[in-house]
């Protein structure tokens, strides 16, 4: 069946998706048959599909090698017309029969929509005025041998997207582009992070303690040593020991996971930076912030300014400050009046909002600055001052002891990171441990563990310590206006399908 017969599988007259099937795998045993290699083992590239559609002009007299998907197909006789594919655009391939010989332009009976092509020939405008190739010869590369989805116009199921984003990339160039923005993200933090004199650093993903943050891990074993391990739920306390060393000022851009539930906004493991500055506090990291993601913006973007879900969000240096206190206060909530725990989860339940029985004062503060406040913070904002009891690793503010040196960035209601002024008295944070694991006791699963060589670490001497961490997904949402983390995530988790089988 010939892509000379039309721009797609239906309108060449093919039936069902086992016709099609059938009819590709028949066109591979034909090209073989011909002499043809249809898994080329190299093709040399020298010029993207679409550098050469915007710079036609200026190549006019240039030979061209380009390699891609074919994603149209449009037939004249003896001269066919191709739109060919890469990451960088893509470029209308001229093929005819007189340039290339009879036996060549014959393949192109045999070659599909989605196969692989390189092309070599020299960049033209057509009559029609649209940039081209005059293509000299060309080369079967890969071939496709399954349909491509509503003929190139995209794949929208959603679930099919994140389960086969292979095919979500090649038919989707939105999804292209925000995974393309995405490198660009993290190339750029890292940028200026080394800047500033940074180093980057790799810690543990697997430890025998999961410290760092209030968080449910995942649990392995090594065999070897039959020992349990956990995968990490943060670098904190890694990162914070090479200060203690001496590096002062470390970062680290890598995975970490949490044994949480699922939603738009979290998926089990995730992208975190986190960074450590010596002599530095919770205001130097805002400054860092708010510095760190401008630059970003600018850089990738070329604009501060950015669309997200139909805000315009200004990322441009300063962003507010609010205490969580003040914050709430403003609602009405005046969280100093609850004399203990329960009168806490007796607030909260007046107000509508579902806290878990037993939760401690901190955690209701956090659920009603979820429920009241988080959803009206669109443009940048540092949420300060978070309670003792959930924030163990952040120091004590002296003037209001039961609150921290701490801060969340919220950018259009969500959480994009998490920084303190880091608590370095060893003592100090051998108490917070233990309310931590007295925690634990009660049920609570999340509550931080005690690390014993931290402590020692500490008892060496930590200078003040600025700390951040960013949740790079997050910070990619917005920077992409993706509503889903699993949007900028490539390969989110998911279940399993319950027949076992893979998405047709």
């Amino acid at each position: 069946m010939s892509a000379r017969g039309g721009s797609g599988d239906e309108e060449r007259g093919v039936g069902d998706g086992g016709d099609l099937l059938a009819s590709r795998r028949e066109n591979l045993r034909e090209l073989r048959s011909r002499g043809v290699d249809p898994y080329e083992q190299s093709f040399e590239v020298t010029d993207g599909a679409g550098d050469v559609y915007r710079g036609v002009d200026e190549m006019e007299n240039e030979t061209v090698n380009v390699a891609g998907r074919i994603t149209a197909v449009r037939s004249h006789g003896k001269v066919t017309f191709m739109d060919l594919e890469d990451l960088t655009g893509s470029i209308q391939l001229f093929v005819r029969q007189n340039t290339v010989g009879e036996e060549d332009y014959g393949l192109l009976d045999f070659v599909d929509l989605g196969d692989v092509l390189g092309a070599t020939g020299v960049p033209f405008r057509t009559r029609m005025d649209e940039p081209s190739i005059r293509v000299e010869s060309f080369r079967v590369l890969a071939k496709c041998l399954r349909p491509l989805p509503e003929k190139y116009h995209g794949l929208t199921d959603v679930d099919l997207r994140y389960r086969q984003r292979y095919v979500d990339l090649m038919v989707n160039r939105e999804s292209r582009d925000v995974f393309v923005t995405r490198s660009r993200v993290v190339s750029s933090m890292r940028r200026f992070l080394d800047d500033r004199g940074f180093l980057e650093v790799e810690t543990p993903m697997m430890a025998s303690i999961a410290g760092g943050a209030t968080a449910k891990p995942f649990v392995t074993h090594h065999n070897a040593l039959d020992m349990k391990l956990y995968l990490r739920i943060a670098t904190e306390l890694y990162l914070k020991r090479l200060v203690v060393g001496g590096m002062e000022r470390v970062y680290e851009i890598g995975r970490v996971f949490r044994n949480e539930g699922i939603s738009t906004r979290h998926n089990p493991e995730y992208t975190l930076l986190e960074l450590y500055q010596a002599h530095g506090d919770y205001h130097s990291m805002m400054e860092i912030t708010e510095e760190m993601v401008a630059y970003i913006a600018r850089e990738v973007l070329g604009s501060t300014e950015v669309p997200y879900r139909g805000d315009t969000i200004d990322l441009s240096p300063p962003w507010r400050r609010l205490s969580m206190i003040d914050a709430l206060g403003d609602k009405g909530i005046d969280i100093r009046s609850w004399t203990d725990d329960e009168a806490a989860r007796r607030a909260a339940r007046d107000m509508g909002v579902r806290v878990e029985p037993g939760i401690g004062r901190g955690k209701v503060i956090d659920k009603m600055v979820e429920h009241f406040i988080l959803p009206d913070l669109v443009q940048p904002t540092f949420l300060m001052d978070h309670p003792v009891d959930v924030s163990p690793l952040a120091k004590r503010k002296p003037e209001d002891p039961e609150f921290t040196y701490r801060f969340e960035p919220v950018i259009a209601g969500m959480e994009i990171g998490n920084a303190f002024s880091e608590l370095n008295d060893p003592g100090e944070q051998r108490r917070r441990f233990e309310e931590q694991l007295a925690q634990r006791r009660r049920g609570d699963e999340e509550a931080h563990v005690m690390d014993e060589d931290f402590l020692t670490a500490l008892e060496y001497g930590m200078p003040s310590t600025g700390g951040l961490g960013i949740g790079v997904d997050r910070l990619v949402m917005v920077l992409t206006d993706s509503e889903s983390i699993r949007d900028v995530i490539l390969f989110p988790l998911m279940r399993p399908r319950p027949d076992g089988t893979d998405p047709e």
